[in-house]
């Protein structure tokens, strides 16, 4: 063999090496990894989603006008919401787990400084955390007067749900590592069994939920921490969407 043709060879095995290396670190990348880089690249591409089966509740929800027909600002509009709220794909395309999280938060907002107008949670324990399940709220109350929230939350998924009725704070552990799921739960109070309340780094509102936690945002989770002590009462009541 001419030393041309060496050459060649060597490029051709050196060309199908790097595409089998190519391969071999895409499928090495973290599921997580890659979702991160297409709502970062979802983010700043062109949004050029066709008009969803919730068109019209969406443009309602986000302020747009309402005519069932998707525009590059509806498109957008409803990216960015599901950029926000940790919707996966972010294409801004109005389908029903957007409309569901929209719903939800719209249910969230009207709480206002009221969240337990209907006194479904005690207000004759003194200090008490709340947790709604029906619209993934909680806060914390003084009898009846609001003391904090209310606040996003993220319960237990299908076959994990977190249990209903009143419960009461029993251990603390600021910097707790979950050796099950292997996974940090920075200020974790726990109030029945292996639930409690902690925070997490992703979104509150990304489905499906957690194994029976009440997952937090780092800031609300912080504040319960240092509002709540063990031994005082959590009321859970409701049922999650799904559950």
């Amino acid at each position: 063999m001419t030393s041309a043709a060496v050459k060649r060879a060597n490029v051709r095995v050196r060309g199908r090496f790097g595409v089998l290396l190519g391969a071999a670190a895409v499928l090495a990348v973290p599921l997580s990894g890659v979702v991160g880089a297409g709502s970062a690249q979802a983010a700043t591409a062109s949004c050029t989603a066709g008009a969803g089966p919730y068109q019209k509740q969406a443009e309602r929800f986000l302020g747009r006008p309402v005519d069932g027909r998707q525009s590059a600002a509806d498109c957008r509009a409803i990216r960015d919401f599901q950029l926000d709220h940790g919707i996966s794909p972010a294409v801004g395309y109005a389908g029903p787990v957007t409309w569901g999280v929209m719903d939800l938060v719209a249910k969230q907002r009207a709480a206002g400084s009221n969240p337990n107008a209907d006194r479904k949670c005690p207000v004759d324990k003194g200090r008490i955390a709340c947790v709604d399940l029906t619209r993934q709220l909680s806060w914390i109350q003084d009898g009846s007067r609001l003391a904090f929230g209310p606040v996003p939350i993220r319960s237990g998924r299908d076959g994990y749900e977190t249990r209903t009725g009143l419960k009461r704070i029993y251990w603390r552990s600021v910097d707790h590592w979950s050796t099950i799921y292997k996974v940090r739960m920075p200020y974790s109070q726990f109030f029945d069994g292996g639930q409690a309340f902690h925070s997490i780094d992703g979104s509150v509102w990304s489905a499906p939920g957690s194994h029976g936690c009440v997952n937090m945002r780092r800031g609300d989770a912080k504040t319960y921490w240092s509002m709540l002590k063990n031994g005082d009462d959590v009321y859970v009541y409701g049922r999650k969407s799904g559950t």
